[in-house]
């Protein structure tokens, strides 16, 4: 099938020497199982290093190097050379397909409606904030963010609280649409009625993820206290009706199963869960802003290079998706240090309920500030961050701040430095994974949160 996913954006992952591009092409189906991919690299200069030695003195001489990867849908493809001569093959192979699929500036801006919530999650951290600040985004605020979502890929309205209680929120997915983003939200599925499956659909909703916490009502139930997962599979069921009577697609529906000690021995059955479901996407996430004993001690990732008791249980969860052809996600369950968070602090930001800008969700939760968080077993006290808020400052103002633009350069910081020590390994007799103590450290306030280290 075309390509879907390359882009003339490219850049040198490092700065001496011959300049390794990477783009990635989308084979629309995974190659048989054990089969090897072949990867092709050039070097432009005599006698240059790439990714492996080259005797070549000839431009452009292929040099391949295989990597067994199993059920993968991207083929990774680096050159080595000029930017301009690679920048115009590039144009020239894949020019159509390119500008068919070329990308506004941010990926993802996730937009807090409402505050407010009807579960009593033990894994929240609402659970013990009696000053929790609730609070709902009016109607005309959001407007005045509409006009900055056209450089907007996708648009997430889900914050701290429940976005089906935002008496606005079909209209919002509506005003969305009409920018030309994707939209869609997380949702507990509480009081989904027939008429409001309904709105949303007609409103032009594209995704919508369900949160469990087990495969059985019992388990699901105890964590996810005033929810019942009977309830959820019925509002499920609400969208797949209407889908089948409009004869639509969309909205695309997934599971999202929070991962701790008290559920993880039904891990190895939500593939099978998700079947029944009628869905065919699920993902497994872990518990990252922890404020009290039990969220602490229900943490299934470890740190450290330990053995993880857990990991078997996960992997069977991979094998089972496979035999029934689930989509599953999972993130690392030992602490890894990472350059760059998920949350990716270049291309997507967070809005509060009340206009207040910050990298990530984790960031700025409605609580007085500083808040608590609990991060390897220490107590920490951490500030909201915010860089302006977008009912009250232009957008490029905040975004182009020196304190926004410093907070991304640490970030930068570390990947050049995590891509330098990787391609100098690559000449090492021994190849061994960066060590945590060669990065630049990260952010202030992101030190003390799990994302940081890759779970």
């Amino acid at each position: 099938m075309p390509c879907t996913c390359l882009t003339s954006d490219l850049k040198p992952v490092i700065s001496r020497g011959p300049r390794i591009f990477c783009f990635r092409l989308s084979c629309g189906r995974p190659p048989r199982r054990g089969k090897n991919i072949s990867t092709w690299g050039w070097a432009s200069t005599p006698g240059s290093r790439s990714l492996k030695r080259s005797g070549e003195a000839k431009p452009f001489s292929p040099m391949t190097f295989a990597c067994t990867i199993r059920q993968e849908k991207d083929f990774w493809r680096c050159f080595s050379a000029d930017y301009e001569v690679i920048e115009a093959m590039i144009e020239k192979l894949f020019g159509r397909f390119l500008q068919k699929s070329k990308r506004r500036p941010f990926s993802t801006w996730q937009i807090e409606l409402t505050t407010r919530c009807p579960l009593l999650c033990k894994m929240c951290i609402r659970s013990e904030n009696s000053d929790w600040q609730f609070q709902d985004m009016p109607f005309e605020d959001f407007k005045k963010i509409l006009p900055h979502l056209k450089d907007v890929e996708t648009v997430v309205l889900e914050g701290w609280g429940e976005s089906l209680l935002h008496k606005d929120l079909s209209e919002c997915i509506r005003l969305v649409k009409k920018e030309g983003s994707k939209v869609g939200f997380v949702t507990s599925g509480m009081g989904l009625t027939k008429n409001r499956v309904s709105e949303l659909i007609e409103a032009g909703i594209d995704f919508v993820g369900f949160s469990i916490a087990g495969t059985t009502p019992e388990t699901h139930d105890a964590i996810r206290v005033n929810s019942h997962l009977p309830e959820v599979l019925y509002a499920i069921r609400l969208f797949q009706e209407e889908q089948k009577h409009r004869g639509l697609l969309r909205p695309k529906m997934h599971l999202i199963f929070l991962m701790v000690k008290d559920n993880i021995h039904e891990v190895p059955s939500v593939p099978s869960f998700t079947k029944e479901a009628g869905l065919e996407e699920v993902i497994l996430t872990n518990i990252c802003h922890t404020i009290n004993i039990w969220q602490e001690t229900q943490r299934v990732f470890v740190w450290g290079n330990v053995r993880n008791q857990y990991e078997e249980l996960v992997k069977q969860a991979e094998i089972n998706a496979r035999k029934l052809k689930i989509r599953i996600k999972r993130p690392n369950l030992s602490a890894i240090d990472v350059p760059v968070c998920a949350e990716n602090p270049f291309g997507s930001l967070y809005i509060s309920a009340e206009g207040e800008v910050s990298p990530c969700v984790y960031l700025y939760p409605p609580l007085p500030s500083p808040f608590k968080r609990i991060f390897c077993e220490k107590e920490y006290r951490t500030d909201q961050v915010s860089f302006g808020n977008i009912f009250r400052e232009p957008f490029s103002t905040i975004w182009n701040g020196s304190n926004y633009d410093a907070f991304r350069n640490r970030f930068r910081e570390r990947e050049k430095t995590y891509r330098d020590l990787y391609f100098s390994l690559l000449d090492s007799p021994r190849l061994r994974s960066p060590e945590a103590s060669a990065f630049p450290e990260p952010p202030e306030p992101c030190k003390s949160c799990h994302k940081i280290l890759g779970i």
